[in-house]
């Protein structure tokens, strides 16, 4: 299962980790874990005119937990909330198996996941952590 999960984009991805680190004075934060696995994702967003202008993110977990949260980090800058809500649906599509197109290309890297249903909480554990803390900014808290 190894070899056809952990292809080489994503262990590339996972080990350049674009993002990570917290932020020191994040407008939202937000910690979440994925019991099953033991995978733990912390999302730091700074905001300004509803749009992210710079996100960290501290990943306790598997090579495809690293290698999404790096994704979002190398895209949500300049993003609206609205933009990186249709990331995480598509990518969220992908591991369904529906033949739409990603929001961002590199997310395809992700097709071979889509095998392994009890991976696909890894994938999309960094964009539920970046959703709610979307939702936590937009609050003000």
């Amino acid at each position: 299962m190894a070899d056809s999960l952990y292809q080489t984009a994503i262990v590339e991805t996972a080990r350049r980790a674009t993002g990570k680190g917290r932020l020191p004075a994040p407008d939202a934060s937000v910690t979440l874990d994925n019991p099953l696995c033991g995978d733990r994702v912390t999302i730091d967003l700074a905001m300004v005119d509803a749009r992210v202008t710079a996100l960290g993110h501290d990943v306790r977990g598997c090579l495809l937990c690293e290698a999404a949260a790096a994704i979002i980090a190398a895209h949500a800058t300049g993003a609206t909330a609205d933009e990186l809500k249709a990331a995480a649906e598509s990518v969220a599509s992908l591991l369904k198996g529906t033949d739409a197109e990603p929001a961002w290309p590199d997310l395809r890297m992700f097709l071979p996941v889509r095998a392994h249903k009890s991976r696909h909480r890894c994938v999309l554990l960094p964009f539920e952590a970046l959703q709610t803390a979307l939702a936590k900014a937009a609050k003000g808290r």
